[in-house]
């Protein structure tokens, strides 16, 4: 006999829990614990001899349809999805509301519809009126797309096998949809999780490339169970800040492409355009060198991007406490590197306060910008710009050695391509990474070496 019991699922995390709390144990959210569906339990094993059918097995090599990618008529995008749309694969997107995943998905369906492929756009947050606003807004009123405006996942299936299984199939949101075979509302992690995996199944079965928009937390992570991120083929994060023009895609997981690639766009009045040159965009306004900036080759994917970090050091009169005011790195890397900075290279930096900016508001997590932020303090502290035209790549570890980092080469040739002359980074097995010949680089083994630099800059 099946026993049921009540369980109680958080809304922020997917953790489940036999009894409601006010807040959850795992992530400490306040108010997130809902009851869900009652759990059955079996103490029984499966009867094999009431049902089941034999599954064939197949080797590695037999022989099959060979799957192309579909190219969305959007280059970034492409890059970020690591060449296209594979044919039956998901896509969960996920980006802070307003960023523009409706608006870049209504462009690349457009595309897509306009190229021949048939394509359906499912919103569940607004009206169809409302999406047609907004591509008369974008120019893309007359693409043939699908489209309809339904939150029931039964209703939205049973039309789509009316029809030919369209090409892309857009999904947005996933939080909106429901299905009256579950139990809960819509947006809680039983309905997520159920609706998300009923069209899925519909993906899989009929060659579809299926994009599920989410919703992100307070703290930027996509919002219902992790197990939605595992359920999916691609996860991608639209990143940006509104006060600024850029928009990064990044792929966080991607089973058909390499991770922590990216597609970089700029917010325009009809729409997100493609930005082909990235690096330009965030060392737009460099004239003359100035102190406390330095410039720094990041790697993304296999996309090398040239990002401008910026120091600021004032001093402050005993008895205040000093600020550390951190944008696009992570707060406590900075702590350890000023640490580092203090203790191995005998710079003062407890009487000042310290800001450090990272341009055009991009997150940097490269650990090789250690080098280049370390750069930017001592260069600000000292008040003497860094050599002109020249970029700082990597890793500090607590001894204040200056470690070799990934794709050194990359990053060389990247600088030299857009007009840098001379880098600074790790000492090398050989005299340095492979760089064009008018490219000079000179390896640092210990960060007080780059101090010497800095002062020895006229």
């Amino acid at each position: 006999m099946a026993k049921s019991k009540k369980r109680y699922v958080c809304q922020a995390c997917g953790s489940v829990s036999h009894r409601w709390q006010g807040q959850c144990p795992d992530c400490a959210e306040w108010n997130t614990l809902v009851e869900d569906a009652p759990a059955t339990i079996f103490s029984q094993k499966h009867d094999l001899s009431s049902g089941g059918r034999a599954i064939a097995f197949e080797p590695l090599d037999a022989p099959g349809e060979v799957l192309t990618r579909r190219t969305t008529g959007l280059a970034e995008f492409d890059r970020a999805l690591g060449g296209g749309l594979v044919p039956g694969s998901a896509i969960l997107m996920g980006g802070d509301p307003g960023i523009g995943k409706s608006t870049l998905l209504l462009q690349a369906a457009a595309k897509i519809a306009k190229a021949g492929s048939e394509t359906v756009y499912v919103s569940g947050e607004e009206a169809a009126g409302q999406v047609r606003l907004r591509a008369s807004r974008l120019e893309l009123a007359d693409a043939p797309i699908r489209l309809a405006a339904a939150t029931s996942v039964r209703d939205i299936l049973t039309t789509l096998n009316t029809m030919a299984p369209p090409a892309l199939l857009v999904i947005d949101s996933i939080q909106t949809m429901h299905s009256d075979t579950i139990e809960g509302a819509p947006g809680t992690v039983s309905q997520v999780r159920g609706c998300a995996f009923e069209l899925i199944r519909y993906a899989k079965e009929n060659g579809v490339a299926l994009v599920l928009v989410g919703h992100v937390t307070k703290d930027g992570t996509i919002a219902g169970p992790r197990v939605l991120e595992h359920m999916v083929d691609v996860v991608m994060s639209f990143e940006g800040e509104r006060s600024h023009q850029y928009r990064i895609l990044r792929s966080l997981k991607n089973r058909f492409g390499p991770v922590d690639e990216i597609g970089v766009f700029a917010m325009a009045g009809q729409g997100l355009d493609e930005v082909a040159n990235p690096s330009m965009l965030f060392l737009s306004g460099r004239d003359e060198p100035m102190a406390g900036s330095a410039v720094f080759p990041a790697l993304e994917g296999t996309r090398p991007v040239l990002i401008e970090v910026q120091a600021l050091i004032v001093r402050l009169q005993s008895g205040a406490t000093p600020r550390r005011a951190v944008v696009g790195w992570d707060n406590g890397r900075l702590a350890m590197l000023l640490a580092v900075l203090e203790a191995r290279c005998g710079l003062n930096f407890s009487s000042a306060e310290v800001y450090l900016n990272v341009a055009g508001g991009y997150r940097l997590t490269d650990p090789a910008a250690d080098l280049a932020v370390g750069a930017a303090l001592v260069s600000a502290l000292a008040d003497r710009p860094l050599p002109a035209k020249s970029v700082w790549f990597g890793e500090v570890s607590l001894a204040g050695e200056v470690r070799p980092v990934a794709h050194s080469t990359l990053r060389v040739r990247e600088s030299a391509k857009l007009g840098f002359g001379c880098g600074f980074g790790p000492m090398e097995d050989k005299a340095g990474p492979a760089s064009p010949s008018a490219f000079r680089y000179r390896g640092i083994r210990q960060l007080a070496n780059l101090v010497d630099q800095v002062m020895a800059t006229t």
